[in-house]
């Protein structure tokens, strides 16, 4: 890393010096790069000018990881877009409003802080005892879509790490009934906007000890985590526990997503079984 100190980033300016440290940095910053070149995420604009990212900040661990990432990477000349950093205040009651505005002023940020009272919208739509995700999931969603549109943005970008994509494939395996997850790059229903979710490859606990590390002022989200019995955090739980029982078996898993086979599951609109034939040449087996 080039860490001079008068050119490092605020983001980085109390990163600790030791080892663990800078190869747990030099990890998530490689992994990160990997999945952007990966799955094409640098498009050259059509009008020629500079892409401009809508990144989105929760104040979790996640997403504070994802901003530092990218300022690193856009420091090092492998990342020429301009970041917008954006919070979305729905409303929740107690949220501390103003630990993120601080936060990115101090380190010289660019960011947009959106009020939106989706709270409210949740609460008197959801029964009590259900869950509040879908719904607050969608209202999120829709308004940074709007505030990308309005701030020129191309992507919306996204904190979702390993764990949540891999915990989204068995939530839809469980109880979807179809394989499928969280794309690492995404094209929106309108199709004006790009998706992209870098951090695909890099686990939670590395997100959690990168932040952890920094001392990145966490805001817990008060509205989803207070609810028990969420489906996420039941798979979590089997997914803690074969991590346990076997050690890597995440990475195992989240490695299939990577390397699927059409012709040996059962879905016939990805793979053509009525034309299939003895003499057919259908590569290994």
């Amino acid at each position: 890393m080039l860490d001079v100190s008068k050119h490092i980033h605020a983001l980085f300016a109390d990163a600790p010096s030791t080892t663990e440290f800078k190869k747990l940095r030099k990890r998530i910053v490689r992994q990160t790069r990997e999945v952007i070149e990966q799955y094409g995420m640098l498009k050259k604009s059509e009008s020629g000018r500079r892409a401009r990212w809508l990144v989105c900040l929760s104040g979790g661990k996640d997403s504070y990881t994802l901003l530092a990432v990218l300022h690193e990477l856009q420091w090092r000349g492998l990342l020429p877009v301009d970041i917008l950093a954006c919070n979305l205040d729905q409303g929740q009651p107690g949220f501390p409003t103003t630990v993120l505005p601080e936060f990115l002023e101090k380190m010289g940020v660019a960011h947009r802080i959106e009020y939106q009272d989706t709270y409210s919208i949740v609460i008197d739509k959801i029964p009590k005892g259900q869950t509040f995700c879908a719904l607050c999931s969608r209202l999120r969603r829709g308004n940074l879509y709007r505030v990308a549109r309005e701030e020129g943005c191309s992507a919306v970008v996204l904190g979702h790490h390993r764990d949540d994509i891999l915990e989204t494939f068995f939530m839809n395996l469980f109880h979807g009934g179809r394989l499928a997850t969280m794309p690492p790059k995404l094209l929106n229903e309108e199709g004006d906007l790009i998706v992209l979710r870098p951090l695909a490859h890099v686990s939670e606990l590395d997100c959690s000890k990168f932040a952890k590390a920094l001392n990145y002022p966490i805001i817990p989200c008060d509205l989803c985590g207070s609810q028990d019995g969420l489906q996420r955090k039941q798979v979590k739980r089997i997914l803690d526990e074969w991590e346990n029982n076997s050690p890597g078996r995440r990475q195992i898993m989240f490695r299939s997503l990577m390397n699927a086979r059409p012709s040996h599951l059962l879905d016939s609109t990805l793979f053509d079984f009525k034309a299939l034939d003895r003499n057919q040449k259908n590569g290994p087996i």
